[in-house]
């Protein structure tokens, strides 16, 4: 059988050409704007890679890729920051907290000034695996954090610790912020901070005191699990352990 000229088709079958053109058309067109749409998933996609490879380029001799750089987190009880601590501007808040017995008690620094300042000094001095920082709650600070690489720390001769762990010690300055879940909701906060920020860490752990009831609770109710008691030079602690995996989940 010979092609079909259009010119002299009849007319039904010119119709169904036609509709089958115009259809055929259509779902080219669709497939056009998803190819489209797709296309811009891609460029999202290779804007936000090409932002993580910047940064990580910027802090690639930074042990904890750039902390003062993290910027601040939003949490239940206010507005939350880390800020590295200045010796020249910090220390009397710090030396004092670190006299209050109660702090005293698992910290281990109570009494003259320049005993707070050598273990602050330790830190500022060294290559950036240990950051001492104030916490800063709506402007106000009122608590001590120190954020460390576990992986590079004498804390990995005496347990298991994966590359790139992010350690946490911390305390409260004032008596009237404790007992009242601020511990909770800002542990959270930093343990969130820290795998935000550094995404190749796993793990944020700790090492808390075994005794230190109040602090055990405040990692439990910030989604750490309890793995298991370690001996450390001084103490008998408690591993706690919030992994990445499980975030979303405790």
């Amino acid at each position: 059988m010979p092609p079909t000229d259009v010119r002299t088709a009849p007319t039904e079958f010119l119709d169904l050409f036609t509709d089958g053109t115009t259809e055929f058309t259509g779902r080219t067109a669709e497939f056009t704007g998803r190819s489209a749409e797709f296309t811009d998933g891609t460029t999202e996609f290779a804007s936000q890679a090409a932002e993580f490879t910047g940064r990580s380029a910027e802090f690639a001799n930074d042990p904890l890729d750039g902390l003062h750089a993290w910027g601040p987190a939003r949490t239940p009880v206010g507005t939350f920051r880390l800020t590295p601590v200045r010796l020249d501007r910090d220390l009397p808040l710090v030396h004092r907290w670190m006299n209050d017995p109660a702090v005293a008690e698992f910290w281990e620094l109570a009494g003259p000034r320049h005993r707070t300042a050598g273990h602050l000094r330790a830190q500022l001095d060294g290559d950036g695996r240990s950051v001492p920082c104030l916490g800063v709650l709506d402007g106000t600070p009122m608590s001590y954090w120190e954020i460390y690489r576990a992986d590079l720390d004498p804390l990995a001769l005496h347990c298991p610790v994966l590359p790139h762990d992010t350690g946490i010690h911390l305390l409260l300055g004032a008596a009237g912020d404790r007992g009242r879940g601020l511990g909770s909701a800002l542990l959270r906060a930093v343990a969130d901070l820290v795998l935000d920020r550094r995404p190749a860490c796993a793990r944020v752990v700790a090492e808390p005191d075994h005794r230190n009831t109040p602090s055990l609770a405040a990692f439990l109710g910030a989604g750490f699990r309890y793995a298991a008691e370690v001996e450390l030079p001084g103490k008998r602690a408690a591993l706690m352990i919030r992994d990445r995996v499980l975030r979303d989940v405790l």
